[in-house]
């Protein structure tokens, strides 16, 4: 065997062993698959699971997403789900269930023991009704199998004065990974998981809240320490998410994170060893909430007519320029500036930096 032979075998070796892999799946037939479908239903949520010939879905949108949901799964060739999860009762969650409830075989429903008295609710009961199904609230580590993967319930462990803290949590595990959902699950609740003293680690978080500054605390995530990280949300939505505060602590852990708002559908696929993923990661770090509005310029007259009057003349010199995309920085003489999306600033390095803006690499600012 000669040495160029022996190194690409060893070459081809280490690739296959690689644990966590961010590269575009090779889709294995094999029953210990798993894809994790993120779904981009706008400011809402909606997870499909398969693994081999059974599917989970977790969350349905709101009532305009139903028919939506259907064809996708539909396109899967999925006819049966083994398990609905709606996590809590918000309209953007459930909304989408009926339709589901009505088109497809399923083995199993999991709410939420949080019930709410309007019209979207009653129409996920009467579905349920329809079809002669009675939901369950699974317990507290309860398990339960999809295919080679194992789901074990984390929450809620009791009853709660809002629906968010009552949202069911999972972790989901196939062969050595794990991914974690917590629907709209707040610091509230997040310290009760942790309280019970489960292993929440996961290689991939389902940011909770659809990144909202009210979940995702400290402790919980240090739990977690995710390597990857999805955030489902509408772009423009009118919370603000993905708050600066959950996207700061993702950047600060060096964090991979996946954005619904951007990307579209996500799919994660896993055969028990490694994870990749079909969309690059995010590089904007761009919260959902509007950024506050730059100090106006004055104009060429408003300058002029100060220095007529003796008073000494406001300048701003450029230091920097923005591009408020993808949240990077430039000098002035780079040859990389944007086009589209640029915003010449007077601020400082350390100011700039403090708004979630990252250097340039070519002309490191």
């Amino acid at each position: 065997m000669t040495r160029k032979i022996f190194f690409l075998l060893l070459s081809i070796f280490v690739l296959s062993e690689c644990v966590l892999s961010t590269q575009t799946p090779a889709r294995a037939a094999g029953p210990d698959q798993m894809d994790v479908h993120f779904m981009d239903v706008g400011q809402g949520d909606a997870t499909l699971i398969t693994c081999g010939r059974h599917a989970m879905l977790i969350d349905t949108g709101d009532d305009t997403k139903g028919t939506a949901i259907q064809n996708y799964l539909q396109k899967q060739k999925i006819t049966k789900l083994d398990y609905l999860i709606l996590t809590h009762p918000d309209a953007d969650h459930i909304g989408g269930a009926p339709v589901i409830i009505t088109k497809f075989d399923i083995g199993n429903v999991f709410v939420s023991n949080y019930e709410k008295d309007n019209k979207t609710y009653q129409k996920l009961i009467q579905s349920l009704d329809d079809k002669r199904i009675k939901p369950l609230t699974p317990k507290v580590n309860s398990r339960y199998t999809l295919g080679t993967a194992s789901i074990t319930i984390l929450a809620p462990g009791k009853t709660y004065d809002n629906p968010n803290d009552a949202s069911i949590a999972l972790l989901v595990k196939n062969g050595n990974r794990s991914f974690l959902f917590t629907g709209d699950a707040g610091e509230n609740a997040e310290k009760d998981i942790l309280k019970t003293g489960a292993d929440i680690s996961a290689d991939v978080y389902k940011v909770g809240h659809h990144g909202s500054k009210y979940s995702t605390s400290k402790e919980f995530f240090e739990a977690v320490n995710p390597f990857y990280a999805v955030i489902s949300c509408g772009e423009n939505n009118s919370y603000g998410h993905p708050h600066a505060e959950t996207l700061n602590t993702l950047r600060a852990s060096g964090v991979m994170v996946y954005r619904t708002d951007e990307a579209g559908t996500i799919v994660a696929s896993t055969n028990g060893k490694s994870i990749s993923f079909n969309v690059p990661a995010s590089e904007s770090w761009k919260a959902g909430e509007p950024a506050a509005a730059p100090p106006q310029k004055e104009t060429v007259s408003a300058v002029e007519e100060k220095a007529q009057q003796g008073a000494p003349a406001a300048t701003s010199e450029l230091t920097y320029v923005l591009n408020v995309k993808t949240m990077k920085f430039h000098k002035p003489t780079c040859d990389s500036l944007p086009t589209k999306n640029r915003q010449d600033s007077s601020e400082s390095r350390e100011s700039i930096i403090s708004q979630g803006y990252v250097p340039c690499k070519k002309c490191n600012p």
